[in-house]
């Protein structure tokens, strides 16, 4: 067995990483130096196989065009039997240089200007310029924030979802950025809401596989046969193994109509996995399972720290705790802060890069997105910041 050590910093300021580009930070969070929490990418070192495997394949030396290969397709296949109980056929999988790509995909094949897409706010943001970046309408189903915890308006959805123009629904599981992890029951439905009004569900769920106990994730196309022929599910290995730069995604499509429609728009634009995409995939699925049960316990002792600080350190702030994920959704709602304020003091105060929670949509106001996939050392020097900058607002009365 490997120990690995998620307590190792590793400087990455010259890694062209966009989390940690000076010239990102001062235009964006106004201090090349501050603290990047923001982007969901890991600043964890990925699986020791995964990089022999890809040391090995740079030593070949030649990088020529790669395809869907059968080792690739059965690596999502096993993982999902493993991981959820879900048997599917590599059949069904398409390939996408990543999910974002995938989704605009969709949209463009399934969708004709002027259609609606349904979205649950606050959500990750991309979805919403997906949408009117291809001329479709946002149709809005913002969560309910209920006692600290969020949850479904299903009596809106239903209104909404009975429009002939919604033709799609974005469902985000887990959430980004309130951290759900949807029961059997809530997800059960939804999807009855959208197959009795003949709305496809487009289910986001790249962050399945980093999920808390005693939650589990349920795949929507396992749920039912009927939920499975109506759905499309965006997976992808990049955020459980920090492989985001390598843009790999795997978009299952049982409903054989469906998956060819789909597949006609992809082999107009010709896109295949790349060397390094597929012998990452392959070594993540086949051999990463050690790391990532490592990488879930040391994150869950992050995300405890963040409870415990915030509770004995951070009067009106709470933590909405997530149920998975790697992002904490941090509600200053109390202190009653404008946006514009929250936004300088984290900037100009706390040096901190984070992600202002209204760029996630209705609901979002208020709050902020913290990555917390870091070594311990940083997550607890953040926090600190937060902490004396909300200090000294309160000592000169704001």
């Amino acid at each position: 067995m490997i120990k690995y050590n998620f307590d190792e910093i590793i400087n990455r300021r010259e890694t062209d990483s966009i989390k940690w580009s000076k010239k990102h930070l001062q235009e964006n969070f106004g201090d090349e130096e501050s603290i990047p929490m923001w982007i969901a990418d890991m600043d964890f070192k990925v699986a020791q196989p995964i990089i022999e495997a890809l040391t090995e394949r740079a030593q070949h030396g030649i990088f020529g065009y790669g395809y869907k290969s059968d080792e690739f397709l059965e690596s999502v296949v096993n993982w999902h039997k493993k991981r959820n109980g879900w048997d599917i056929e590599k059949e069904w999988i398409l390939f996408t240089p990543g999910i974002i790509p995938a989704l605009n995909f969709i949209v463009e094949t399934f969708c004709k200007p002027g259609d609606k897409v349904i979205i649950q706010s606050p959500v990750y943001y991309p979805f919403a310029n997906i949408i009117t970046n291809n001329g479709c309408h946002i149709a809005n189903n913002p969560l309910i924030f209920n006692n600290g915890k969020y949850e479904m308006n299903f009596s809106e959805l239903e209104r909404i979802a009975q429009d002939s123009r919604t033709k799609l629904m974005f469902l985000c599981s887990p959430h980004n950025p309130v951290g759900r992890v949807w029961t059997a029951e809530e997800l059960q439905r939804l999807g009855e809401i959208c197959l009795e009004n003949n709305v496809l569900v487009v289910s986001d769920e790249i962050h399945s596989d980093l999920i808390y106990q005693p939650n589990c994730h349920i795949p929507f196309g396992k749920i039912s046969e009927e939920f499975k022929m109506n759905s499309i599910i965006c997976t992808s290995p990049s955020k459980t193994f920090n492989l985001a730069g390598l843009h790999i995604s795997d978009i299952i499509i049982p409903n054989e109509s469906l998956r060819e429609e789909l597949n006609h728009k992809l082999t107009t634009i010709d896109i295949d996995p790349g060397s390094f995409a597929s012998v990452a995939q392959i070594t993540a699925y086949n051999n990463g399972e050690e790391w990532l049960e490592q990488l879930i316990e040391y994150l869950q002792n992050n995300l405890d720290l963040i409870d415990k600080f915030i509770k004995e350190r951070m009067q009106g702030v709470k933590l909405v705790r997530p149920e998975g994920t790697y992002l904490a959704w941090l509600d200053f709602s109390e202190l009653n802060f404008t946006d514009v304020e929250l936004q300088q003091m984290m900037q100009k105060k706390a040096k901190i890069a984070l992600d202002d929670g209204y760029i996630f949509g209705a609901g979002g106001e208020h709050f902020q997105r913290i990555n917390f996939a870091c070594p311990r050392t940083i997550l607890v020097k953040s926090l600190e910041n937060i902490e004396k900058s909300l200090m000294d607002l309160v000592s000169i009365g704001r």
